[in-house]
């Protein structure tokens, strides 16, 4: 194991997890369902703490484990978690309220994001995390900065998918829009960024202006 996979790994384990988010997180496995790791769902609930986020949205509930970290670090925060899937979101539910979140801080959307989307309030979220169908990423992020307000943050998760970006040889379909974002992203000015390695890679778009 290389020294750079040594820090990965300790990164990861250094996290400590509180109840909720590990029982989240062992749903999340029984079901399949891909989480953010312990160290990327440390880091978006210190932007979310950080950032003093009072609105958050969020593409792609999963069962939880995500929405659960930035809680934590915003517990003060309004969540709206879009999902096509219902039963993941009445997972998630159960899971806000075992950690407490009072249920009018929580809103749970079930439709297709695409759709969805277009409906929301632009301008008016803190925090806006992309962690849903990888091949429609960029319309994702596209709409996040637009839900963002001026000096709000959009999260992409997974932006390095499985350390496959980083690889040249890796050329399907997913890999060559996450490239094409994080291009699209490297050359423009009306947002701050920092791509992190923590997980499989956080993107992490600061809007300057509206």
């Amino acid at each position: 194991m290389s020294d750079k996979d040594l820090s990965w790994r300790f990164a990861e384990d250094f996290v400590v997890e509180n109840a909720e988010i590990m029982q989240a997180r062992q749903h999340s496995l029984e079901q399949g369902v891909e989480a953010v790791s312990p160290a990327m769902g440390a880091q978006i609930g210190v932007i979310a703490a950080a950032t003093r986020a009072r609105t958050i949205i969020e593409i792609g509930t999963g069962l939880g484990v995500s929405g659960l970290w930035l809680m934590s670090g915003a517990p003060e925060a309004t969540l709206t978690s879009i999902d096509i899937e219902l039963d993941y979101q009445q997972s998630a539910r159960k899971a806000f309220t075992a950690a407490g979140i009072p249920i009018n801080r929580a809103r749970f959307i079930t439709g297709r994001a695409l759709d969805v989307l277009p409906r929301m309030n632009e301008s008016s979220y803190d925090i806006v995390l992309v962690d849903a169908d990888p091949h429609s990423v960029i319309e994702y992020v596209e709409h996040g900065l637009r839900l963002a307000r001026a000096g709000g943050t959009v999260l992409v998760a997974h932006a390095l998918w499985r350390g496959r970006v980083a690889d040249p040889v890796q050329r399907d379909d997913t890999v060559t829009d996450y490239r094409t974002l994080l291009r699209e992203i490297a050359g423009s000015s009306a947002v701050h960024s920092a791509l992190s390695p923590v997980g499989d890679g956080l993107l992490q778009l600061t809007k300057v202006s509206d």
